[in-house]
């Protein structure tokens, strides 16, 4: 594509583009490191421990008086902000969509989550529901965020260029999760020669994760810019909340004319909601079921930091060899069989949860991002923009069932290693579910050329 013709798609000039396109990637840069140091290292493990502090002689503590063992508080409260973004997240597309302003909501999405972060500082003693009440404004917030960053896309890079951006952001992304874990596993490990309790440690970390956000933020936001509506004009976000709902049930009835598509869909949204779970749960079960510390955590995601990058790669390769689908299909059987040993792995033995998390590492990234590509050929041409917008919601939207279901389990059982195998469903039947997709005949469905290979 020439530079001329990006230039009509996006609608500035290349130098312009070129900017906004480097600013994008600073958002994936400034909010990965909340999705790392605080999702998945730090804060299960801690809020665990702060909401045993404050448990009954039982285990359980009570919000609202509704008895909750400790060990469910951190799942719950993940579910809790999935459904809370999902309830936002069409009210605010539609706003941008209609008023073409997406700065500002991006801005009070980044500020209010990295916010919410930095006051995980104050997350002491038996202050759970603090706790709680924080991860679920940061999360949501981080949800909401991501929807207008990846609504910029289209406009700051035309169709040919569009891969290479987007891998761009999610480099920039993995880049800093790495270099934050290893400042903060400095930190952590040092923490006495700092003069500093292991609480005041991990606290730090936590906070330092929102300031991050916060100070990164502000270079995507200098430089990304407006646009107006599709009119020309400005326009007013009146009647954005039920038209942001309207537009996604139009699109939800449009799929039924392509069920095939719709299918493929189901698939995805069961098992990547097991994907999901097992990235926000494996501390907890690493820490409160096998006792490992929490050098041993931050290690371990490191290590699925770097592998993530060359698993993709790998299993782009393989996609093209024996296709996109085929692919898939090996990495939920190798999600299963990394469930059931990480059933059966011993306790305070960290060699062997290295290996899980090298396990992990290697279809994370390649099981997404394949997904992502192999949906993009059953959109019927010229609804791209919609039926992703559904991807992305529909994604999000049943996200909050795995934790569900990993925090029931362990409320019901008191076992993690219950908890954790419960996962298995998701991976099961989303292999099966995706099994009985036949993809040729989809991507014919939808009006495409079919791949050689798929």
């Amino acid at each position: 594509m020439t530079a001329d013709t990006a230039d009509r798609t996006t609608g500035t000039d290349d130098a312009d583009r070129r900017r906004e396109q480097r600013g994008w990637y600073f958002y994936d840069f400034a909010c990965s490191v909340y999705s790392t140091s605080v999702l998945t290292v730090f804060l299960g493990p801690y809020l665990t421990a702060v909401a045993k502090s404050a448990a009954d002689a039982d285990g359980f503590v009570h919000p609202l008086g509704v008895p909750v063992r400790a060990g469910s508080v951190f799942p719950y409260a993940v579910s809790v902000s999935v459904v809370l973004a999902v309830l936002v997240m069409p009210m605010v597309g539609a706003v941008a969509d209609r008023t073409g302003r997406k700065k500002p909501l991006l801005a009070v999405a980044a500020y209010l989550g990295a916010t919410a972060t930095a006051a995980m500082f104050f997350l002491d003693g038996d202050r759970y529901l603090l706790g709680a009440f924080l991860l679920i404004v940061a999360n949501a917030s981080l949800s909401v965020s991501m929807v207008l960053y990846n609504a910029y896309l289209p406009q700051i890079a035309g169709p040919e260029e569009r891969d290479t951006v987007s891998s761009r952001g999610w480099a920039f992304g993995y880049t800093s999760g790495a270099l934050v874990l290893v400042l903060n596993l400095v930190l952590y490990t040092g923490h006495e020669s700092f003069g500093l309790s292991e609480s005041e440690a991990v606290r730090i970390c936590l906070a330092s994760a929102g300031v991050w956000w916060g100070a990164f933020a502000l270079v995507p936001l200098r430089r990304l810019r407006d646009r107006r509506t599709a009119d020309g004009t400005p326009a007013l976000a009146e009647g954005a909340v039920g038209a942001g709902w309207r537009q996604l049930v139009a699109t939800l009835k449009d799929m039924r004319r392509h069920p095939l598509t719709l299918s493929f869909l189901l698939a995805y949204l069961v098992y990547n909601d097991g994907v999901q779970t097992v990235i926000s749960q494996a501390s907890v079960y690493g820490s409160e079921e096998l006792g490992l510390d929490q050098t041993t955590l931050i290690t371990a995601v490191l290590l699925v930091q770097v592998l993530a990058v060359a698993g993709a790669l790998g299993m782009g390769r393989l996609a093209r060899i024996h296709g996109a689908k085929r692919t898939i299909l090996g990495s939920l059987a190798v999600w299963t069989l990394i469930l059931a040993a990480g059933y059966f792995l011993p306790a305070r033995t960290p060699v062997w949860f290295y290996a899980l998390a090298a396990a992990i590492g290697l279809v994370l990234g390649g099981s997404q991002a394949l997904s992502r590509s192999l949906f993009s050929h059953l959109v019927p041409r010229g609804k791209e923009a919609e039926y992703f917008s559904a991807y992305e919601m529909s994604d999000r939207g049943l996200s909050w069932l795995g934790p569900l279901v990993f925090g029931l389990a362990f409320q019901l059982t008191g076992s993690y290693r219950t908890a954790i195998i419960s996962l298995v469903i998701f991976f099961a039947l989303g292999f099966v579910l995706l099994a009985r997709v036949p993809v040729r005949r989809a991507v014919a469905a939808a009006g495409n050329p079919v791949p050689e290979r798929i």
